[in-house]
């Protein structure tokens, strides 16, 4: 990171401390600087100064406001890959994108092998080894440690209260159209550049085929010590 305002440096340097001195008067969180802080007291008070000039709504954050006017009305995508043609309105989910072509996961689990390109992928991980089960089915209100499970769950066991829409390329169910259309067009559509497997280098022009393959290589043990029998999977 660079800056020509020595303030931007000092804000920027706040990303990196742990440091939260800025309590909340509501609740017992805390924050690295005061906007964080302003921001989630107006979560409490439900205060939205933040509001679109191209309708009604109104966001707590200037960045929530920014995502709605992309997403709802300009359309735009100022992040662009520069490896293939993918184009994202956040710039955080280019961020994980681009972790898709250079094979980086910098979440990794310190109880397991696991690692993640994502954070929430990592927190939900960690409920596999706490056991905590916060998904509650509202139908008969068994609880799971994931919302892929419970969601499952509610299709076999409660189908008939549930609208379901299958995957017509594989064994996915959504409860929404919607979803579907979401789930085709970032799944099984066809990719003009080819994603390649960092292990083998086998190509693919579906993200579906892609992820299905490098599941074959989960418990693949590729890294031998010179000095020893001993081999690992990262």
């Amino acid at each position: 990171f660079t800056s020509v305002k020595l303030s931007s440096l000092r804000r920027h340097l706040k990303t990196h401390s742990d440091e939260k001195r800025h309590m909340c008067h509501l609740c017992p969180k805390a924050f690295r600087t005061a906007t964080l802080l302003h921001n989630h007291v107006n979560t409490h008070t439900g205060n939205k100064p933040h509001k679109c000039s191209e309708c009604d709504t109104a966001f707590v954050t200037r960045g929530e406001l920014s995502r709605h006017q992309r997403y709802k009305h300009t359309l735009e995508k100022p992040f662009k890959c520069t490896i293939c043609e993918y184009s994202s309105v956040e710039a955080s989910k280019m961020r994980r994108h681009v972790r898709s072509h250079t094979g980086e996961r910098p979440y990794p689990c310190h109880l397991c092998s696991y690692a993640s390109k994502d954070a929430y992928k990592l927190k939900r991980h960690m409920l596999t080894h706490t056991g905590e089960k916060r998904y509650e089915c509202y139908v008969c209100h068994a609880r799971f440690t994931q919302s892929g499970t419970m969601k499952i769950h509610m299709l076999q066991k409660h189908g008939e209260n549930v609208p379901k829409h299958q995957c017509p390329h594989c064994s996915t169910f959504l409860s929404r159209k919607s979803d579907l259309g979401v789930h085709l067009r970032n799944l099984h559509s066809y990719m003009e550049e080819a994603v390649k497997c960092r292990d083998c280098g086998a190509a693919f022009h579906e993200r579906y085929a892609f992820l299905q393959h490098r599941k074959t290589h989960r418990n693949e043990k590729r890294f031998r010590c010179a000095q020893c029998s001993c081999t690992c999977s990262q």
